[in-house]
């Protein structure tokens, strides 16, 4: 057995028994955590001192204003800590950050894209990288659990347009799953190798005479959230292609683990919530198929370019080969993440394809934390529409009629994201100034271009390497695919939770299609492939298509 494919298959049997193991334990804390009407202490404390109501139950448009205030405010004070790095504690000598790379950062962290235009390393100090991005890290990652637990109430209520409290599902979900997660997380990678200590950059001298600059930080516990969140953004350019963030092909592993671990138990809590597990193995089971044919074609589209399952060329971390290198930029682009090991540009044109497919599923197998599961139900939502018209009947889901204003709230959902994607794309291929950031020639500039957009609107950050987006054009233009991919879609999302939770439970009959099942599965997933297939492969056709047929 070629070695390569006897390491992919060892690491993703380890992954899949990891992640089975902890699905329906990690799923049950997570729906207890969010239906549980007890308070810690700590909790109220921060409720009493911020003038919360835990008490209150918002209605959707409540819950939506209250989302986009504490998202702009975020944006607000990460753009100007950048500005006043130069005055802030912790700067390590570093000054102020240049307006537009500070807006396109603030704009990303929040939005939970951590598309970065800059070095982190000498642009931004100890201050910035732990009191504002690592922070909003946490913050970004809790507001997507906060969506998707309102929309399953949606689902769940009756006669009612509340979904719960904005304020108490944030802080329950940063207090109670990511920050104790993180730390676990953060001392497992410590214990790895990945650097943790308040040392600055210093310069050593080698035997040979040659001087080498070693850079310092709290690495790991950025790391852990960066990874666990769905987030993306790491402590050096390199991300996880850096051995101070990834040292050893262990590391790797359980790097992508923590990128899985929580969209995976996200189906169980789902399950619990709507009082049906067969719910949650349904969407669990389209996730997986879709996370192992995806990983499976990756290593194949690596290899198979590189000539044999082992070689592999520039832009891969020499010291973890094909196998590490597939598992993570799967895991990346599936969810959004955007972390990665291996330098994307550097991919085969086939692979650096099927990462962009990867985005363009909507990054719901399994998808970040919180959106990639609300991305799927809203996918079930158009199976069940389908399947209703089908067998002439009126479509029903957990109980809920999916009519006309549903549908037109799922339509504009699935529209919003293609629209940014292609209409981007577009608008910089047209204008010289702004093709300019993307200086290759031919398909793969147009690739890079079409990359830069596919993962700001999907808000997954990781990027093809030759595109410079810090100029104000194409930073402006990119800020904007992540504000509206990441807030509109949740504006559609919370307004079809209250449309739902208004209407009365509607009882099962015989005549009532079944959403849970392998044929519903299929159903599922058929239509998630469909509807990128319609969408996206005339772009793909003219970027990484074209491009592997030349080669």
């Amino acid at each position: 057995m070629d070695l390569s494919i006897f390491s992919l298959a060892t690491q993703l049997a380890v992954l899949i028994v990891v992640l089975a193991a902890l699905h329906q334990p990690l799923g049950k804390y997570l729906a207890n955590t969010f239906t549980s009407h007890k308070h810690l202490a700590v909790e109220s404390g921060l409720y009493k001192l911020s003038g919360v109501d835990p008490q209150a139950d918002q209605h959707w448009k409540v819950y939506l204003r209250s989302l986009l205030a504490f998202s702009i405010v975020s944006i607000v004070v990460l753009f100007l800590g950048q500005l006043l790095q130069g005055i802030l504690p912790f700067n390590q000598g570093l000054g102020a950050v240049d307006p537009w790379v500070a807006m396109n950062t603030a704009v990303s962290f929040v939005t939970n894209t951590n598309w970065q235009t800059y070095v982190p390393e000498t642009t931004l100090g100890f201050g910035i990288q732990m009191m504002l991005l690592a922070v909003q890290n946490f913050l970004s990652a809790a507001v997507g659990l906060a969506v998707v637990v309102a929309l399953i109430r949606g689902f769940t209520r009756a006669q009612t347009s509340n979904l719960g409290n904005f304020w108490v599902d944030l802080t329950r979900g940063t207090l109670r799953v990511l920050l104790p997660l993180a730390v676990i997380g953060a001392v497992v990678l410590m214990i790895t190798g990945v650097i943790q200590n308040w040392g600055g950059t210093s310069i050593h001298t080698l035997v040979t005479g040659a001087q080498q600059t070693v850079p310092g930080g709290p690495v790991a516990s950025q790391e852990a959230i960066k990874l666990l969140g769905t987030n993306g953004g790491g402590y050096f350019n390199a991300n996880s292609a850096h051995p101070f963030e990834n040292p050893t092909a262990f590391s790797s592993l359980f790097q992508v683990f923590l990128i899985l671990v929580i969209p995976f138990s996200l189906p169980a809590m789902y399950g619990r919530m709507v009082g049906d597990k067969r719910q949650g193995y349904t969407v669990l089971t389209v996730m997986v198929a879709f996370w192992l044919a995806s990983t499976t074609l990756m290593a194949w589209a690596i290899a198979a370019f590189n000539g044999n399952g082992t070689s592999v060329g520039e832009g891969f971390e020499q010291r973890l080969g094909v196998a590490p290198s597939a598992l993570f930029a799967t895991a990346t682009t599936l969810t959004s993440t955007g972390a990665v090991n291996v330098a994307h540009d550097s991919l085969p044109p086939l692979a650096g394809g099927l990462a962009m497919l990867n985005m363009m599923l909507g990054e719901i197998a399994p998808g970040g934390v919180g959106s990639g599961l609300y991305g799927m139900l809203i996918l079930a939502v158009v199976a069940v529409f389908i399947g209703g018209l089908m067998v002439g009947r009126t479509p029903e889901f957990l109980g809920k009629k999916i009519g006309a204003p549903q549908m037109k709230l799922v339509a504009l959902y699935i529209l919003v994201t293609p629209t940014l994607v292609l209409l981007g794309t577009a608008i910089t291929v047209a204008i010289p100034s702004l093709a300019a950031a993307a200086p290759a020639e031919g398909p793969h500039g147009f690739s890079e271009i079409l990359y830069a957009f596919t993962s700001a609107a999907n808000n997954n950050g990781s990027a093809f390497g030759g595109i410079t987006s810090a100029g104000p054009g194409l930073a402006t233009m990119l800020a904007l695919a992540m504000l509206i991919g990441r807030f509109l879609p949740i504006a559609l999302v919370l307004a079809l939770a209250g449309s739902l939770a208004k209407q009365r439970k509607i009882p099962a009959t015989t005549g009532t299609l079944a959403t849970h099942g392998p044929l519903f599965a299929v159903l599922l997933g058929g239509i998630s492939l469909i509807l990128t297939a319609l969408t996206y492969f005339p772009a793909l056709a003219l970027g990484p298509a074209a491009e592997g047929l030349l080669k």
